[in-house]
């Protein structure tokens, strides 16, 4: 049984492009194509597929909204986003709405081939530069952790301080310590997070767009 593949892409040419070259694949065939995300959704219940193509950026209904209310009327189906956004945030939410891939559609007719084939035999394609910038998060979030363990409560504490501009006697009165007291603490951040200045150390601790999380 060929794989039976439906697009979702609000974009007529790249529609047209995905489907020749999905034509391409001697074991898979495209089923549907939907140029909404809604007419996607209303058709779902019915639609006779193992993989669905999803655009992300569309009118009215995104990508990942749309796989979000999709994969649990549809457990059965696979999900491979094809996007040009390579933005580890938007991996992320595909992922958690429950996508089970992420190619980039720069990606080329092979690589495209490949990972419907990869998506309906159980595994997660995922481009190249895409994974990449997935590891590199990990690894941003690992290391503050890592960074964050290294501090003692009252360290954590007074670089909390540090972070809203505090002056070191206003951090001291604060904690009602000594100002050489902080001092001290602020030495050992310093060390610890093998920094020499307050800002350095915020950013260690807090990297940018960090704020919401």
């Amino acid at each position: 049984m060929p794989i039976r593949v439906a697009l979702v892409d609000d974009d007529s040419t790249m529609l047209d492009l995905l489907r020749r070259r999905i034509q391409r694949g001697a074991d898979m065939v495209v089923a549907r194509t939907y140029r909404t995300a809604e007419h996607f959704l209303g058709e779902l219940p019915e639609l006779n597929v193992h993989v669905v193509l999803m655009d992300i950026n569309m009118p009215d209904m995104d990508g990942i909204a749309c796989v979000l209310q999709a994969k649990p009327k549809r457990p059965d189906v696979q999900f491979l986003m094809l996007t040009v956004l390579e933005n580890p945030n938007y991996v992320f939410q595909a992922l958690c709405a429950g996508a089970t891939g992420y190619l980039l559609k720069s990606s080329t007719a092979d690589e495209l081939l490949d990972g419907i084939r990869d998506i309906h035999d159980g595994g997660s394609p995922m481009s190249r530069n895409i994974a990449r910038l997935v590891v590199g998060s990990f690894q941003d979030v690992a290391q503050q952790r890592i960074n964050d363990h290294l501090l003692t409560d009252r360290e954590k504490e007074i670089i909390d301080g540090l972070a809203a501009g505090h002056m070191y006697k206003e951090i001291a009165a604060k904690l009602s310590i000594s100002t050489g007291t902080v001092r001290k603490h602020v030495r050992n951040i310093y060390q610890k997070l093998q920094v020499s200045r307050r800002s350095e150390a915020v950013r260690k601790v807090y990297p940018p767009g960090s704020e919401g999380k």
